[in-house]
């Protein structure tokens, strides 16, 4: 039951762009006694489908800008591979700490733009 309560919330904010994994890989570390690594490929591998939903959606609704994105596509399929070699050799403990980080930056940035009045990164 906790594992669709998890996937359900984390689908609905990958949906909405958010990022579900936000949601997801912490949920998996405390709740589900997963690794980081475990946790983060799971979130990867929930991430395609709820992805292509997504991107059916705003497509249809003429949300993306392709000139924009394709230049970010073809730089971040390698990197992204570049990404997932380097942290099959870092620890689980490092990976969780490495996120924990990201996500407090995140969500300092998504203050201070709240408290600014300005929508616009």
């Amino acid at each position: 039951m906790l594992t669709s309560i998890i996937g359900f919330l984390s689908g609905i904010l990958g949906g909405m762009g958010v990022g579900g994994g936000m949601l997801l890989i912490p949920a998996a570390t405390m709740f589900l006694n997963l690794s980081q690594h475990k946790a983060q490929s799971l979130n990867l591998f929930c991430f395609i489908p709820s992805a292509i939903c997504a991107v059916f959606v705003h497509i249809k609704n003429k949300n993306i800008l392709f000139k924009t994105a394709l230049p970010i596509i073809i730089t971040g399929v390698p990197f992204a591979l570049l990404g997932a070699y380097i942290s099959t050799n870092l620890s689980s403990r490092f990976m969780g700490r490495l996120f924990g980080i990201f996500i407090l930056i995140f969500g300092i940035k998504e203050i201070y733009v709240g408290f600014k009045g300005n929508n616009q990164p």
